[in-house]
């Protein structure tokens, strides 16, 4: 059966509507050609491709009135079709607005337009005068874009208006197209079948990341953010000037570069916490035996004071991809601001050669992760999907996605294949709720105390099994491993059970074969460090530029370390001497530091000079963290 007349109109309608974002899109092109100098003619026309999907998304969602009074107006009503066409310019009018606006906007935040008009709305309100006549230019192609879309906007044919149905067959047929309709418009504004619905995030997975900004539309990135938590900002320091002395940044020591410049490794452990680890807790009651004898290996560095960014595992990433640690109270993965500038350890080694993959056996899409590993500038993702079989395969653990041994086994062939030097990440899953481990372990691992604790001790199997195959490779010996957690989980040590000890994980730097940099065991060290650990290990100290301030590499000796995170309503500072609280009033608390541990009571009568120098020093670090996104300036 032929779509209805109905249903012929309203879809050439939309392909005008798809035209005209192709012209926004070559216009946006056109006005920051800069941003996409040295690429490709064939990558920017991938970019216009992929644009396609985000069009369909936010014309569809832009345009829902239209789709549903196209079903319900008659082909053959004169009036109403004029109506729909006014309808039609008006609606379509403000994604044009969005879009031209971004063609010189864009160049002043280095994203697409988001949430402005509800963070700095008052602002562009009275500056709007003076706005229109510095940009006064941009009327000119949004004034022809307008009238084209007046003049092309499709009208009812004559065979369309012979054809349209009449009497019990057109209801019939109506109400046939409109649940076919409905489930068409619901796929096209989530952007597919995928996991999740379409995030602005997953423009960047093609190559080099910057295209994404071309991959979208401006229309696309301010309807999402429309149902965000609004971000307010933070005005401790005047100025940006007068916060950078307390904010702090030491710079990476000298170090000559790698003549063999050595693989990176990370292994992100699920829920692997330090309390369940023998070798933090005076071996006992541990479920890590092999991970406990790797750490106490000769040439391994463990970091004992070492923090989590974040309580969950879509805050991790951020933070051990690109230093970005957790202080909002969302995540930043789906935030509004997953289209700011970022620099990832992907794309800085990449630009020095190295194959860059991010590897999770988890579903494709969960919590974002294969978009924000193209953020990040990772060249590949393996998912759930890459895995041979998927689903499917025996080695599928029937909730989230393959169980760590298998998974591991496979990671250690792809490496492999890999070309060196390269730079790995994987993220582990079967630490987690609900704590399956394979038929053939069940019993047979250490029952603990807690649900989870049989789950680490076979994610530690996983690792022996993995590490005992790994040294095998050719490839092993100049490999750079770094082993960490994502986040804390159950607990039932009591000395953990404070906001410390909530996000206490391990640190663990080994290369077989050959010795690291000197370090202090027990500097203060968080997620977000790895970024500067990784370049300051590869000698590659030139790439700083790219590091965000909140991190710094484990082996300079100029420092203590610090480690932030937001727990409740208070941001934590640590240092080796004490523990900063800022709670939502601006008021200091300290606390004195002990490994994972800050006592229920702040300290009576702490020094007045310590309290203000750490206290602006927290307050720096979160005012440049939150109106850096704000702003999209935090490399500025």
């Amino acid at each position: 059966m032929l779509p209805s007349p109905a249903i012929r109109l309203l879809l050439r309608r939309f392909a005008l509507l798809l035209g005209a974002y192709s012209l926004l899109r070559l216009g946006f092109y056109v006005f920051n050609i800069q941003t996409f100098g040295g690429i490709g003619f064939g990558a920017i026309a991938l970019a216009f491709g992929y644009g396609l999907r985000f069009d369909i998304s936010a014309l569809l969602w832009l345009n829902l009135p239209l789709v549903l009074l196209s079903l319900l107006v008659p082909v053959t009503a004169r009036r109403g079709q004029r109506g729909l066409r006014g309808l039609y310019v008006l609606t379509n009018l403000v994604g044009f607005v969005l879009n031209v606006i971004d063609w010189e906007y864009f160049k002043f935040i280095g994203r697409r337009l988001s949430n402005e008009f509800t963070t700095v709305g008052a602002d562009i309100q009275r500056q709007a005068g003076q706005i229109v006549g510095h940009y006064w230019y941009l009327l000119l192609p949004l004034a022809g874009l307008a009238y084209l879309l007046w003049r092309l906007c499709p009208m009812p044919t004559r065979p369309e208006l012979a054809a349209a149905p009449t009497g019990r067959r057109n209801w019939t047929q109506r109400g046939v197209e409109v649940v076919l309709v409905a489930g068409l418009v619901v796929l096209g504004i989530r952007g597919g079948l995928q996991l999740k619905p379409l995030r602005a995030g997953a423009a960047f997975e093609q190559q080099p990341a910057v295209l994404g900004h071309l991959v979208l539309n401006s229309t696309f990135t301010v309807l999402k953010s429309l149902n965000g938590a609004r971000v307010k900002r933070v005005s401790y320091f005047a100025t940006e000037a007068a916060l950078r002395p307390a904010l702090g940044r030491a710079p990476l020591p000298a170090r000559p570069a790698r003549p063999n410049p050595p693989n990176v490794v990370v292994l992100l452990l699920e829920s692997f916490a330090s309390e369940y680890t023998g070798v933090e807790n005076g071996g006992v009651g541990g479920y890590t035996p092999f991970f406990d004898s790797l750490a106490t290996a000769p040439g391994a560095l463990l970091m004992r004071e070492h923090y989590a960014n974040g309580r969950r595992s879509i805050e991790a990433l951020p933070a051990v991809l690109s230093g970005l640690p957790s202080l909002l109270d969302g995540d930043f993965i789906t935030s509004s601001f997953q289209t700011a500038e970022l620099h990832g350890l992907g794309e800085i080694l990449g630009r020095h050669g190295y194959a860059t993959a991010m590897y999770h056996a988890g579903t494709n899409g969960t919590m974002g992760f294969d978009m924000f590993s193209g953020i990040a500038g990772m060249q590949r993702y393996y998912g759930l999907s890459e895995y041979p079989g998927a689903a499917d395969s025996p080695d599928y653990d029937g909730h989230w996605g393959i169980f760590d041994e298998p998974y591991l086994q496979y990671f250690n062939r792809q490496l492999g294949r890999t070309r060196q030097p390269f730079f790995a990440t994987l993220f582990t899953l079967s630490a987690h709720d609900p704590f399956t481990v394979p038929t053939q372990y069940q019993g047979k691992l250490p029952a603990g105390t807690l649900p989870i604790h049989p789950t680490v001790a076979y994610s530690d199997l996983a690792l022996r099994r993995f590490f005992a195959a790994a040294r095998l490779a050719p490839w092993f010996q100049n490999t750079i491993f770094i082993l960490t957690a994502d986040h804390t989980s159950q607990t039932d040590r009591p000395n953990y059970k404070n906001p410390l000890g909530y996000h206490k994980i391990p640190l663990l730097v080994f290369q077989p074969g050959q010795s690291l940099p000197t370090a202090n065991p027990h500097r203060i060290t968080q997620q977000a460090d790895i970024p500067a650990l990784v370049l300051d290990a590869l000698g590659l100290q030139a790439e700083q530029k790219d590091l965000l301030p909140f991190g710094s590499s484990v082996f300079d000796s100029t420092s203590t370390g610090r480690a932030v995170f937001r727990d409740g309503s208070s941001y934590y500072l640590v240092h080796a001497d004490f523990v900063t609280e800022l709670r939502d009033d601006n008021t200091v608390r300290l606390y004195p530091y002990q490994t994972h541990f800050i006592p229920a009571t702040p300290l009576a009568n702490p020094d007045p000079k310590l309290v203000q120098q750490y206290g602006d020093e927290l307050r720096a670090i979160v005012q440049f963290y939150v109106n850096g996104l704000l702003d999209n300036r935090l490399y500025k």
